[in-house]
């Protein structure tokens, strides 16, 4: 079972910097691709970025250059540093995984999730 556990988020002021971290467990994490998405009141959840089982990083274009993702095969994890914040990336965001190698930032495509931080950006 695999099961992953994020940490970070909280509220910070326009133009500052957030960090989110995800911990997989429960399988080789090396074998899968795994991604952050983002649902704030009112809308749907849309895809933020993904980085591949071979390193290789996608985002949004809502973020590109902005939120630098990485992985950490060794500890298991993957980071999402958020600098230049907006208002506007205030949601709740959630770290999702699955085997094998994928590129398409679709929360359907994940079948595994954590429970969430909450990501404020006061304006």
């Amino acid at each position: 079972q695999v099961q992953l556990v994020e940490s970070g988020g909280g509220s910070v002021q326009s133009g500052g910097s957030l960090r989110l971290s995800c911990a997989v467990s429960g399988d080789t994490y090396s074998a899968y691709s795994t991604a952050w998405f983002r649902q704030a009141p009112g809308k749907e959840r849309e895809g933020v970025a993904l980085i591949d089982n071979y390193g290789s990083a996608t985002y949004a274009d809502s973020v590109q250059g902005r939120f630098p993702f990485s992985r950490d095969n060794a500890e298991n994890t993957v980071s999402l540093p958020m600098n230049s914040l907006k208002p506007e990336d205030t949601a709740l965001y959630s770290c999702a995984a699955r085997p094998g190698w994928w590129f398409r930032l679709s929360p359907a495509a994940f079948g595994y999730w954590g429970q969430g931080p909450q990501v404020t950006v006061l304006s």
